[in-house]
């Protein structure tokens, strides 16, 4: 489908189709939004019985519309749906919004239904948003498309996406009392056709809009998904609340990689490589939506507090921390500046606590001097009513010095009835407030991330790497540039000892066994073997170990290793992901690595940050740099393997599963000891 989505965002007619003159109807609740939303274009209406709605003419043709229409709002049965998109083609429209429902939400008959509309539109190249959805919304335009009752939200800077109308409907009310409003709703239903990968550009164009939020249940194409955020979110960022986190009954995988990576960690991962935020509830979604569309980024990481009263303070210092971010040192020059208007028994060490008696000036003083200190990027304020003070006299004092400051500044304002007054204060004047630090120093910590993300130089992806038809595990891993250490299948323990001396002592033995996955769990590896004559005493010994373990497995001999000198172990692998494609996985290794779960995931190809921030996430990443007793090693090869064998992932996708379990890290260089890959359709 390649119509344009315009008419959806910018329609220059609209008509609905199943008005209705009965206000029980939503027929007519659509009407009255239309006509009440006071859009500028042209509105029409058709139904079965002519007549007249809001002063407007009811036709019962479609051709009998006059132009310009190019937006249909469908509200008539779902068996009549077909017919009716095919009718609009006729007449020129190339984009309609299924309101009704009755469609795959409803079971088989249903999604059968679905499935004829979108064969239809096809045909006649029309582009469906729904079915069973409320429609769009847009406040500058203005427009109203869908059914919900009046009034249409306030203006703002924040675009909404939803698969959820009802979620949708109850956002809109919520916000009309939290005082912000929204530039753009789209309500994507259940997107037999339009879905969120097609509208998050088309809502990134719209001028008025700063922030976009996603509430989402699902992905209609992860890759797509990914390239479309990627480009987004260098301009505008977003917000993403993915819903449905935890899964029953997921099939065990075969390797620890495919063990670990849920959808969730796929989900985190795909977020991550397309600059998405993700908030963990609606409520932090809407938190960081604020700061987002009101705040300037910060320069750092570096905030102050100011209060004036100790225990908020405290709690605001211990969130700042939880949400990676730290508390200023506050310059010399500052602390002079501070103690010469605050009592003597104020704290002017960061978090500043002016005490209960700080009055509206101080406020202001206090604050003014904190944003001009070079060591402060951001300022988290704490203001529950004054004992002496109007709490509102504060807020205009506050909103004077932030009107005049390049830093961002969040309010906590805690309390009830006695800040209502300025509460609304800070919200004519744009500025964000919550009612408890927790949320403030979140809403800064997003600024923060924002400000990263952005401060990130683009990096490629070095591809000049050998790419073969083979898909034998050691050929394709060796020919990426990742080293392995050969290993060589003995069948009897006379050729065990043969290869052993061959390789060179001394060697590591393991059981050659499809059926046996954590060889170790059964005592099936055998490490520093020095003689031919240990070997064939091992080779008896791991064969009798198998059997006793697992009576019926296949045992196809033992494999023969050179052991590789001390190091540092870690896991590698990428299991393919049926949304996102490949899903890198690094952390622990060995035979821990399920018990630990100190793993991190990346969506491939990784480029250098990548690579270097999965490290950073993991304590195996972060003792590679060595720690008290435990020597350093080479964490540049680390990074190299993660890169390459991302690579392998990525360019070789009948590769479903591969995991180098462990990577021995030296002080110079890595090998993969023990590779394990399974091919799809094996």
């Amino acid at each position: 489908m390649t119509s344009s989505l315009t008419p959806f965002f910018q329609p220059k007619g609209v008509v609905v189709i199943g008005a209705s003159t009965s206000p029980e109807k939503l027929g007519y609740g659509v009407a009255r939004n239309l006509v009440a939303s006071k859009y500028q274009g042209a509105i029409h209406f058709v139904s079965q019985k002519s007549g007249t709605l809001f002063e407007r003419p009811i036709y019962t043709n479609l051709n009998e519309i006059p132009d310009p229409v190019d937006l249909a709002i469908l509200i008539v049965p779902p068996n009549a749906i077909p017919e009716t998109i095919e009718a609009c083609s006729q007449r020129g429209i190339k984009a309609a919004t299924i309101v009704t429902g009755g469609f795959r939400e409803v079971g088989a008959e249903g999604a059968a239904l679905e499935k004829q509309c979108v064969n239809t539109a096809r045909k006649h190249g029309v582009r469906l948003l729904g079915p069973n959805c409320i429609g769009t919304l847009d406040t500058h335009l203005p427009l109203d498309t869908t059914f919900l009752q009046p009034p249409m939200p306030a203006p703002g800077n924040i675009s909404f996406i939803s698969h959820s109308g009802a979620f949708a409907a109850a956002i809109i009310d919520w916000a009309r009392e939290q005082g912000f409003g929204f530039s753009q709703i789209v309500s994507l239903g259940n997107q037999a056709d339009v879905n969120e990968t097609d509208v998050l550009p088309e809502v990134a164009k719209d001028e008025h809009t700063r922030v976009i939020v996603l509430y989402m249940e699902g992905v209609s194409d992860g890759a797509k998904f990914v390239q479309a955020a990627r480009e987004v979110t260098k301009h505008k960022p977003v917000i993403a609340l993915k819903v449905g986190r935890f899964e029953s009954g997921q099939k065990a995988a075969a390797s620890h990689t495919g063990a670990l990576a849920g959808s969730e960690a796929a989900f985190d991962a795909a977020f991550a490589k397309a600059g998405v935020l993700r908030a963990d509830t609606a409520e932090q979604m809407f938190d960081w939506a604020r700061a987002l569309e009101d705040c300037p980024l910060p320069r750092g990481k570096r905030m102050a507090i100011l209060t004036n009263a100790g225990g908020p303070g405290v709690i605001a210092a211990d969130s700042l921390e939880t949400n990676g971010l730290l508390l200023s040192q506050l310059t010399e020059s500052t602390l002079q500046a501070l103690s010469s208007y605050l009592p003597p028994s104020a704290s002017v060490h960061n978090p500043v606590d002016m005490l209960a008696s700080a009055s509206p000036e101080a406020y202001a003083t206090c604050l003014k001097t904190l944003l001009q200190d070079e060591n402060v990027d951001g300022v988290l304020v704490i203001l529950p009513p004054p004992p002496m003070f109007k709490t509102e006299d504060v807020a205009k004092k506050v909103i004077e010095v932030i009107g005049n400051s390049d830093k961002p500044v969040v309010i906590a304002l805690m309390g009830s009835t006695l800040v209502e007054e300025a509460n609304k204060v800070f919200q004519r004047a744009h500025v964000p407030t919550y009612p408890f630090p927790e949320r403030a120093a979140s809403a800064l910590g997003v600024l923060a991330k924002r400000k990263e993300y952005l401060d990130r130089r683009p990096q490629t992806v070095d591809r000049t790497v050998h790419r073969p038809s083979s898909t034998v595990n050691d050929d394709l891993i060796t020919s990426y540039g990742i080293t392995t250490t050969p290993i060589k299948l003995a069948r009897d323990e006379n050729k065990a000892a043969t290869i052993a001396k061959e390789l060179g002592f001394p060697v590591v033995m393991k059981i050659a066994s499809s059926d046996i996955l954590h060889k170790s769990d059964i005592g099936g590896v055998l490490l520093n073997i020095k003689t031919e004559e240990e070997v064939k005493g091992g080779y008896a010994l791991l064969i009798e170990r198998a059997h006793k373990a697992m009576l019926h497995a296949k045992i196809d001999g033992v494999h023969i290793q050179r052991q590789i000198p001390e190091g540092q172990e870690v896991i590698v692998g990428a299991v393919r992901d049926p949304l996102f494609g490949a899903l890198m996985m690094f952390g622990s290794g060995g035979i821990e690595v399920e018990g630990l779960k100190d793993v991190a995931f990346a969506l491939a190809p990784l480029n250098q940050a990548e690579a270097q921030e999965m490290i950073r996430k993991t304590w195996a990443g972060r003792k590679l740099k060595g720690f008290r007793s435990i020597p350093p090693v080479d964490e540049e090869s680390v990074i190299d393997v993660l890169i390459k064998l991302s690579l392998l992932a990525y360019e070789h996708p009948e590769v479903e599963e591969i995991e180098i379990n462990p990577l021995r890290v030296l002080q110079k260089g890595a090998v993969a000891v023990d590779v394990r890959m399974r091919i799809k359709g094996e």
